[in-house]
């Protein structure tokens, strides 16, 4: 067997390939891969990037007996058993500083889409119909931002926000410190955050901890008219507690790149008539999971996964 030999299940920018193939790797580029194929034939493998499709529990890392590295494109680790992947001896690598930037980017396009009004004035122009009274904005100026997770993601969005003119406070469980491009944030406990936020950002991993934690007593103690934005995982905010806040008014908006049930073609008949009353509000703006999609990240990815495996000693 071909011991400097790696698997890439997911669609990549060509640097990565090009990459380990100068280091003398074989490399099978395969997107067609799901969890049952990859059963098969992971022993094959002293490499593997994955992206979230695949799912790295114990069974499929006791079957990757030579593996030597995971990993992940871009950030989220709850799909690889971490904690087990190190006791058995493999390296576990991501990459959230690849799409840091493109997050915050989108994130704070959809907070200015939903303050504006954007989408329902363009829906409205282009039917011939001149709505300036109903469609009236508010400004970022003078509000204050929470940020709840203080890592990648989060530190880039305060960044881009503090010229706006924004007070922005912040929640990190793990986070003592934050650097000096960030000492304009202020540190809050949870309870502060929650409370006097006029916009609540969510940047958290989906860990036992963070699942459901925007579900109906966090939502009663945030402020009335407050706008959740969530482009982390989907499962941090339970959807049913948020379309409840969003019809009395509590919650003013939201903006979601990630949610509960990411595939409509798995919907039960309850998700069904769930998602599509969240759809039909005005006052949220949707897209589907591409706050970390674009161009320029594709490639930031693959070089910063890169980077990270070759200085393991893996190459």
């Amino acid at each position: 067997m071909d011991l400097k030999k790696v698997l890439i299940t997911d669609k990549v920018h060509p640097f990565i390939i090009e990459a380990f193939e100068a280091h003398q790797w074989k490399v099978d580029y395969d997107t067609s891969v799901d969890n049952n194929k990859l059963d098969l034939i992971i022993n094959e493998y002293s490499g593997i990037v994955i992206n979230s499709k695949i799912i790295m529990d114990k069974n499929r890392i006791d079957k990757g007996k030579n593996l030597v590295f995971i990993g992940r494109l871009g950030s989220g680790l709850e799909i690889i058993d971490v904690k087990y992947a190190n006791k058995k001896g493999l390296k576990v690598y991501n990459s959230p500083e690849g799409n840091r930037n493109a997050v915050a980017e989108h994130e704070f396009g959809m907070i200015l889409c939903l303050t504006n009004k954007i989408l329902c004035a363009d829906r409205e122009v282009r039917n011939f119909d001149w709505q300036r009274e109903k469609n009236r904005g508010v400004e970022l100026a003078g509000k204050t931002l929470g940020i709840i997770g203080m890592g990648h993601t989060g530190s880039s969005l305060a960044e881009k926000m503090s010229p706006w003119r924004l007070k922005v406070i912040s929640y990190d469980k793990y986070k003592k410190r934050y650097p000096k491009s960030l000492r304009f944030v202020e540190k809050a406990d949870i309870e502060t955050v929650i409370s006097q936020s006029d916009i609540i950002s969510l940047h958290l991993p989906l860990t036992p901890e963070t699942q459901y934690l925007v579900n109906e007593d966090f939502i009663s103690h945030c402020k009335d008219g407050v706008i959740i934005s969530n482009t982390s995982r989907g499962k941090v905010v339970k959807t049913s507690a948020l379309i409840a806040g969003l019809k009395s008014g509590k919650i003013a908006g939201a903006c979601l790149d990630v949610f509960e049930n990411e595939k409509p073609e798995t919907f039960s008949v309850i998700e069904k008539m769930m998602y599509k009353e969240l759809y039909e509000m005005e006052n949220v703006v949707l897209t589907p999971h591409i706050a970390g999609w674009t161009k320029e990240s594709l490639r930031l990815i693959a070089e910063v996964l890169f980077q990270k495996i070759k200085d393991g000693n893996h190459l």
